[in-house]
């Protein structure tokens, strides 16, 4: 593999793996407070529908990525009303949030199926983009990419550094003794649900409008499962998210390279790849310890006065 292509693949390994850091995050704080929610597939297609139709009535790419993240926090609240209010089985109602995004995307975005838009362009960073491999692998970017920069390391010092992150924290592992302490679990369980959905959203924007600059069916194709499985395999730490991101980003690169060089690999079989890296992410992380890291409380309903 020469020198071009190699750094090619690397720089496509970023871009592909961004989306799937900020589901994976947006997963990660959901779970940390205590609540799973398995609708991250339907929220990215929503968030990405969202971001699209924004975009092109107003033609303003910060305000498109704004609606994503409230309107897909929105749609996530949903979920709290169904397990925080109602005592509703999580894992239930997050399949059903799924089928309901991914039905409600499906249906507002028929009559644009096919329409470009102009979204974030790549631009490099002065200096930064200059440097010798590292430029051109990572800030050459769009606005995006470089804002997925700081989402873990400020993801990390809300979780591990605040007072409001870690009684955040505390609702996930030990919802009694926050109660105890005189806050409300629950009410960090919202944020937790609206906060993680909002960071999805963006994930699901950068699909629309930096991705494809258009909308289509089925625009997330499986990546908000991943991101799902990826909480597991980096252990609910941002830090590791970052290189699970980045490993199945680089993977799904690699496929798409695969099938332009013209490898005589059945497409099917290349196409496969990122989820059947999946199901061995998962045995991997399992193997290591089940359920390691994973906040004690997490799924365990509360009391909606709680």
């Amino acid at each position: 593999m020469s020198g071009d292509l190699f750094i090619s693949l690397l720089a496509a390994t970023i871009l592909a793996g961004t989306p799937l850091l900020y589901a994976t995050l947006g997963e990660m704080l959901t779970e940390r407070s205590g609540v799973l929610n398995l609708g991250v597939e339907g929220m990215m297609l929503l968030g990405a529908f969202f971001a699209f139709f924004v975009e092109m009535k107003t033609g303003n790419h910060w305000l498109a990525v704004l609606a994503a993240g409230l309107g897909t926090g929105c749609i996530g609240l949903l979920h709290g009303v169904a397990c925080l209010v109602f005592q509703g089985n999580q894992t239930v109602s997050g399949l059903a949030l799924t089928i309901f995004g991914v039905g409600l995307s499906d249906y507002l975005g028929a009559p644009f199926v096919g329409t470009l838009t102009e979204g974030f362009q790549p631009f490099p960073l002065p200096v930064l983009g200059q440097i010798p491999l590292f430029g051109p692998v990572f800030f050459q970017h769009n606005a995006l990419v470089y804002l997925s920069y700081l989402m873990p390391p400020l993801l990390w010092l809300f979780l591990n550094r605040t007072a409001s992150g870690l009684t955040l924290c505390a609702a996930g592992e030990y919802p009694d003794a926050v109660s105890a302490a005189g806050a409300s679990p629950n009410r960090m369980r919202w944020f937790g649900i609206f906060a993680g959905a909002f960071l999805v959203g963006l994930g699901g924007a950068y699909l629309s409008l930096c991705a494809t600059h258009m909308w289509t069916y089925n625009l997330t194709a499986g990546k908000g499962w991943i991101a799902v499985a990826l909480v597991i395999f980096a252990f609910w730490r941002p830090g590791h998210a970052v290189l699970g991101a980045w490993l199945f980003g680089g993977i799904m690169a690699l496929q798409l390279r695969l099938q332009a060089l013209g490898a005589n690999i059945p497409s099917s079989l290349l196409m496969m790849l990122p989820y059947a890296l999946t199901i061995l992410a998962l045995l991997w992380a399992s193997a290591r310890g089940r359920g390691r890291g994973a906040p004690a409380a997490l799924g365990e309903n509360i009391a909606p006065g709680a």
